[in-house]
């Protein structure tokens, strides 16, 4: 028995827990393709849902306008996240420096509700006032923005604390202002960091129903506000389909993102054993 449990029980515990996970999947994927509007039996194979989808102009518009709220949200998430992340790496007493990270970190551990009602008054408040900005796509990045923020900090944050100074050192050494050290040297170090908290916030913010649901407006609704108010409504296939093309989506985008960054690592690896042999090299040469 305790045999069987140290050599198999790791690997079942972690069999049941994909299972769990992707097993729901599966089936949502299965019955996009069913015949008919039966979510227990499946009748046959057809793409009538994925023909309806495209018929569709609630999924379509809602799908086009989470795209461009999460690309906007992704690269303003990315840049803010960035100079936040290098302020707290890099400069370790500053008036304000403890409220200010608390502030950053804040949205990880706020809830949505609390956020996206917070964002609202806020909102309807400058509104009021100034009679800008009406609520739709511009609050809705926004809101997604400083949740993303937070997010991609901690990612770029960790990147930056396991970075070498001494090469910034050096080319500060050698002649080089700040802000040429930062685009030259920090920022090839930590790109794909950058590019890794740019996934994160985009896909937060592809599939965040609380906030939107807060600060959209009149006939402005993504695709995760359609899919909500149509399940609230009974079983749609049509969800399936569109479910199963986002999964398809970012699988896609998780395994194209795997394969760059498993390149990066190679060819750095290929620079900085090249490095060494020409070293040792000229060591020997002398």
């Amino acid at each position: 028995m305790k045999y069987f449990l140290n050599r198999y029980f790791g690997k079942l515990w972690l069999g049941l827990t994909f299972l769990f996970l992707y097993l729901p999947l599966f089936f949502m994927i299965v019955f996009s393709f069913n015949s008919t509007r039966q979510d227990a039996v499946f009748t046959g194979f057809s793409l009538r849902w994925y023909e309806a989808l495209t018929r569709d102009s609630k999924i379509v518009d809602g799908f086009w306008l989470s795209i461009q709220v999460a690309t906007a949200a992704g690269v303003a998430s990315a840049v803010l996240a960035t100079f936040a992340a290098f302020v707290l790496v890099r400069y370790r007493r500053f008036a304000g420096r403890t409220l200010f990270s608390g502030m950053v970190n804040a949205p990880l551990v706020m809830p949505e509700v609390v956020i996206g009602l917070s964002l609202l008054l806020l909102m309807v408040g400058i509104q009021n006032a100034f009679g800008w900005p009406q609520r739709g796509m511009l609050t809705i990045v926004l809101g997604h923005t400083l949740l993303g923020m937070a997010y991609g900090m901690v990612v770029i944050q960790s990147r930056l604390l396991e970075m070498d100074r001494a090469i910034e050192e050096a080319a500060m050494d050698l002649g080089a202002k700040p802000f040429q050290v930062f685009f030259l040297i920090t920022m090839p170090n930590i790109v794909q960091a950058i590019f890794a908290a740019y996934l994160l916030a985009f896909t937060l913010s592809f599939d965040d129903v609380v906030i939107a649901e807060f600060l959209s407006g009149p006939g402005v609704n993504t695709l995760p506000q359609v899919i909500f108010g149509y399940a609230r409504r009974g079983i749609n296939p049509t969800i399936y389909a569109a479910a199963t093309l986002l999964i398809v989506s970012v699988t896609l985008v998780v395994v194209g993102y795997s394969v760059w960054v498993a390149r990066q690592t190679r060819r750095r690896e290929r620079e900085i054993a090249a490095a060494t042999r020409a070293e040792l090299a000229a060591l020997q040469a002398r």
